[in-house]
């Protein structure tokens, strides 16, 4: 493609590609792709998009076709690559133009010069490192700031790459060019600072774009700026992300290299420590930098790297080293106000919880539950560190627990919201460390006397407490908690189920390895009914996977007891399964609820077909997108299924045609396959061999060629009609087969042959022979002198019985072979 006279042509072919009319778009969107491959055609884009006069969005498309031609056409064996002239013209021309004016368009650039950096640089590309950094220097800021950017993208894609050469070549780049980068972060970090104070708010916000796009230093000082710079500020946004940049770098660093970050434990914990849990980060704190300071200390609390071994003589001097300045700052005073401030600070729910509680009970009860917003909030930051801090001091910060469990005793007065709260996250604390506090806390004693009383409390403004305690001693229940005291905890629950959003983020107290069905059946029939009513009534997906999964393990638990109660569900899943179309997991949660129905009912659970059989269909149907999701508890349903079929149905045997694709895949649930091959074998295997034996030998085959030696055995376990080319193929594997265990398996399959189908056999060795181009006999005495050979490697007392009578059918034979052993 020639420039001059392409030029125009590409020009408004991209102009086209950017009309709202598809009768323009379509036609020059084709042509475009047409010229993907055309030589010259990215040299023509290059000169577009760095033609600052034209449309910007012509532009910007010119950008993204070059940018995807890198990642289709730059590699030397990709076909229709560039050539290497030009990508030789193309890679000077990147480097040319550092005065793009649209931000947009100068970080798709900064983006695609990455990407050919990550290909080229430094072997076929060493210019481009050393005029980055010459433009750097330049005093115009525009290009300054481009250069910045570019630099930034490019050192941040080669970071990235990881065969060992690599990593060399960036660990010289970085050391060359670190010093450099501190020294430009100085300089930009001092500026900044000049201008805040001098009140320059379009230079400051200049100044701090350039400072984010190299190393992150002054962080304090960047903290004190948020005193002046407030939410409105122009600076806030980028300031904050500046702050959180660094905290980053600190995180990477402790992450890849704990005992480098040595020297850094002492400042980075004083730091953390005092901006989170002291009066220093009063008016300075934001949720994002808090969370960030929250993992620094998670992350050296619990690094492996800085724990000694049970031997001390075993241990690195580095990791002494890094635990005697753990030891010398975690003192009890500074774990004591740690455990305080996490409790009584960051435990208490916010105005803006109470208020959403009130307006969105529902809601609430899903963020509280992890929902998506709740993964990446201060809470799940907040109650991690505890968790790990308590866990690794627990000796000094129980009885800091314990005294402020027991200044809480007795129910709390309605009006005071701000006690009702303190009380709210103390039990939120026992209840995380419930495993940590099984030796300090009576709690059968503490449920009798305290908690009892708390959930009979039934003022409006006590649902905050009663939800606390309902959801503590569900987290108590598998640690600490007499059996007899369950029916007590029985009645409560058939309380608290009126109010209906009290238990969706509680522990099912059927969930737990103590339960004891007879204790449970009195309150079966209402309890149940009321899960029910409450699966009805909510809204979200994660509110009724949660109910599903309660029922579940109630259903579980008093199996064939739950038939007179479940028609209602039964009754109403078919709708709930059309309704969650478009929701994959609570389909998944309706899947394992039918499994433990399908328990159950047993043979009753043909009632269910209707629903049933399609359900299975689609879950393990591998050309259906769902498939994705639903295939592993979709294959569980349809094995339990047929445990409890009492007899094979026309549909049920149809379900089988999705088998051939799945064996295909030879996934992790290829043993759950094969159970269901048995289960189909079991109950009807005339009709089934009839219908699908033929294909399963095919499969079978063709999974005995690439298949562990555990899968070899599955498969011949699974009992087949005949077919010579299934034991043509076992014939083969036996005499390269090694493994004691398979082989006796090969051994068993080819004696039962022998003994119940000796016209087989005979048929059997006649292929063999021809495809070996082998004598029957002679082929016949080497399977026996493999036999007689291997008879010792079978341990089982039936497989070698089955063996040796296998052997000595043989004796009616002529073959001179068995006479010589």
């Amino acid at each position: 493609m020639d420039l001059h006279s392409a030029g125009s042509m590409v020009l408004q072919a991209l102009t086209q590609a950017t009309s709202q009319n598809t009768a323009e778009l379509k036609p020059a969107e084709e042509q475009l792709r047409q010229w993907e491959t055309q030589p010259g055609f990215y040299s023509v884009l290059l000169s577009i998009f760095n033609n600052h006069m034209l449309d910007v969005n012509v532009r910007w498309l010119a950008v993204l076709y070059f940018k995807n031609g890198i990642d289709r056409y730059w590699r030397r064996v990709a076909p229709h690559a560039l050539s290497e002239e030009e990508k030789s013209s193309l890679r000077a021309g990147l480097i040319t133009n550092f005065t793009e004016p649209v931000n947009q368009i100068a970080t798709q650039i900064a983006v695609l010069i990455a990407k050919v950096a990550r290909l080229d640089c430094p072997r076929q590309w060493p210019e481009l490192i050393p005029v980055l950094l010459e433009k750097v220097k330049v005093q115009d800021v525009l290009q300054q700031h481009r250069a910045l950017l570019t630099f930034y993208h490019v050192t941040k894609t080669l970071a990235s790459k990881r065969l060992a050469a690599d990593r060399r070549l960036f660990q010289d780049l970085a050391s060359s060019i670190y010093s450099f980068a501190c020294s430009l972060w100085n300089h930009h970090t001092d500026t900044f600072l000049l201008q805040i104070q001098t009140g320059d708010q379009q230079e400051a916000l200049s100044s701090l774009e350039r400072t984010l796009l190299a190393v992150f230093e002054r962080l304090k000082q960047f903290l004190e700026c948020c005193r002046q710079v407030g939410p409105g500020h122009a600076c806030r946004e980028k300031l904050e992300k500046t702050i959180i940049l660094y905290t980053k770098v600190l995180l990477d660093f402790l992450e890849h290299h704990p005992y480098p970050f040595i020297p850094l434990i002492q400042r980075s914990l004083e730091f953390a420590v005092s901006f989170v849990f002291t009066p220093v980060g009063d008016g300075l704190l934001f949720e994002r930098f808090i969370v960030q300071c929250m993992n620094l200390i998670k992350m050296i609390v619990k690094n492996d790297a800085y724990r000694p071994d049970k031997n001390i003589e075993d241990s690195k001097p580095e990791t002494l080293e890094a635990h005697k300045i753990k030891t010398a700052f975690f003192t009890h005073p500074t774990l004591t106000e740690i455990a305080k401030r996490l409790v009584s600070k960051y435990f208490l729910l916010t105005e803006e919880e109470l208020i959403m509680w009130e307006e969105d009970p529902e809601g609430f009860a899903v963020e509280e539950t992890g929902g998506d917003s709740w993964k990446y909030s201060l809470r799940p930051s907040t109650e991690v560190l505890f968790l790990d801090i308590f866990h690794n001091y627990s000796q000094t910060l129980t009885p800091v627990l314990l005294e402020m469990m027991h200044s809480l005793q007795g129910p709390s007065n309605v009006d005071d919201t701000l006690q009702l709260l303190m009380k709210d996250a103390v039990f939120n604390a026992v209840g995380l460390a419930a495993y940590e506090l099984f030796d300090s806390v009576d709690f059968d004693q503490w449920f009798s006397s305290q908690l009892l009383g708390e959930l009979q409390v039934n003022h409006n403004r006590y649902k905050l407490i009663r939800r606390r305690a309902i959801w503590l001693i569900g987290q108590w229940i598998a640690v600490k908690f007499k059996p007899e005291l369950r029916p007590l905890l029985y009645e409560v629950i058939l309380n608290l189920l009126s109010s209906s959003f009290t238990l969706l983020n509680s522990s099912s107290p059927v969930d737990d390895f103590e339960f004891r069905t007879e204790q449970f059946l009195p309150y079966l029939e209402c309890i149940f009914g009321l899960l029910f009513q409450l699966l009805q009534q909510v809204n979200e997906c994660d509110s009724k996977m949660q109910v599903l999964h309660v029922l579940s393990c109630v259903i579980e638990r008093v199996s064939i007891q739950i038939r007179p109660y479940v028609g209602c569900l039964v009754q109403y899943l078919p709708l709930l399964w059309k309704q969650s179309e478009e929701h994959n997991m609570l389909r998944c949660a309706i899947l394992t609820t039918l499994i433990h129905l399908v328990q159950g009912l047993g043979a009753e659970s043909r009632n269910l077909y209707p629903f049933l059989l399609p359900v299975i269909q689609l879950s393990t149907d591998v050309s259906q997108p769902p498939h994705v999701y639903l295939l592993e508890d979709g294959l569980e349903l349809w094995l339990v299924t047929l445990e409890n079929c009492p007899a094979i149905t026309p549909e049920l045997l149809r379900i089988f045609q999705n088998m051939s694709a799945l064996l295909e895949l030879s996934t992790e649930n290829v043993k759950t396959c094969f159970q269901i091959v048995n289960a189909y074998t079991y109950l009807s295997a005339s009709d089934f061999l009839q219908n699908y034996g033929e294909g399963l030998c095919r499969s079978f085959c063709e999974l005995l060629k690439d298949i562990t030696n555990e899968g070899q055995v599955q498969v011949l376990k699974v009992p087949l009609t005949p077919l010579l080319q299934f034991y043509n193929m076992v014939c083969v594997c036996v005499c390269t087969q090694r493994y004691p265990v398979v082989m006796s398996v090969y051994l068993g399959v080819i004696g039962r042959v022998l003994l119940q189908n000796s016209s087989f056999f005979s048929a059997l060795l006649s292929q063999m022979a021809i495809e070996s181009n082998q004598e029957m006999d002679q082929l016949l005495g080497n399977m026996i002198e493999m036999w007689v050979d291997r008879m010792d490697n079978i341990t089982q007392p039936e497989r070698r019985k089955l063996s040796s009578l296998a052997l000595l059918s043989l004796l009616p034979s002529d073959n001179r072979w068995f006479f010589i052993f």
